[in-house]
């Protein structure tokens, strides 16, 4: 299968992508590398790797983790295609965090030195990495309140909101047929620092108060107001516009 060209990224024409110049878009092209194809349960960024690409999700579901010795882990963000990768990383000498993939995934990579060509040579598209970079850190401010303050059902009606909305966000339909929901009990309590009984039992209450339904694979909303109420969000869970690198 053949690399996508930029201004044919299939993400671009989608409402939640702010829309790029010509000069932007070839110039991420310039500092594209290639395409990565991960299939599920691969690793894109080991822990503790040092040199690893910058890397922006085109297709597929990942997710950012990190682990204690005796093999604990806690899952930081979810992402979906769109994100951006690796900003982090290239901030110290190694990654601070692992990056698994949840589901066979697409992956463009670029050079090393992306970062500073693009605030070099398009000062705007160096904004939109500090954009992307504080949105992230926004999402895991999330994932610490609700570790530290929320309770199950919070924590999970948070989780289920902001993934169905950000999934819901590409998808044509707005997420009307349902989104794609490849996690398992074992990644949503280690996202939310539960254990998995407790996930369980929890997940299972939610579903009986009819406010959602996971099957065959994917979330539907049942009640989404009601969700959003028990998470305590501001605002709806809806993702803001934002740019594509």
């Amino acid at each position: 299968m053949n690399d996508i060209p930029c201004h044919q990224c299939p993400l671009r024409p989608l409402p939640l992508f702010i829309a790029h110049s010509p000069d932007e878009l070839v110039l991420v092209q310039s500092l594209k590398r290639r395409e990565l194809r991960l299939a599920a349960g691969e690793t894109l960024i080991h822990e503790g790797h040092a040199d690893a690409p910058l890397y922006t999700l085109l297709d597929g579901w990942a997710f950012r983790y990190k682990t204690l010795r005796d093999g604990r882990r806690q899952i930081l963000t979810f992402l979906l295609a769109g994100d951006f990768i690796g900003v982090q990383q290239r901030m110290g000498d190694a990654a601070a965090h692992g990056v698994d993939v949840l589901t066979d995934a697409r992956f463009c990579v670029f050079q090393r030195d992306a970062l500073w060509e693009l605030h070099r040579q398009q000062p705007s598209m160096g904004f939109n990495i500090t954009w992307l970079t504080a949105h992230e850190e926004s999402l895991v401010d999330d994932t610490l309140l609700s570790v530290g303050r929320r309770s199950a059902e919070e924590r999970i009606a948070m989780l289920l909101i902001l993934l169905f909305k950000r999934a819901a966000a590409l998808q044509a339909d707005g997420g009307a047929s349902g989104v794609p929901f490849p996690l398992t009990q074992q990644h949503v309590a280690d996202g939310l620092g539960l254990s998995l009984v407790h996930t369980n039992k929890t997940l299972r209450k939610l579903e009986r108060r009819g406010l959602h339904r996971i099957e065959d694979g994917r979330l539907h909303l049942r009640d989404a107001k009601a969700l959003v109420r028990l998470a305590d969000l501001y605002g709806d869970g809806r993702p803001p516009q934002r740019p594509l690198i």
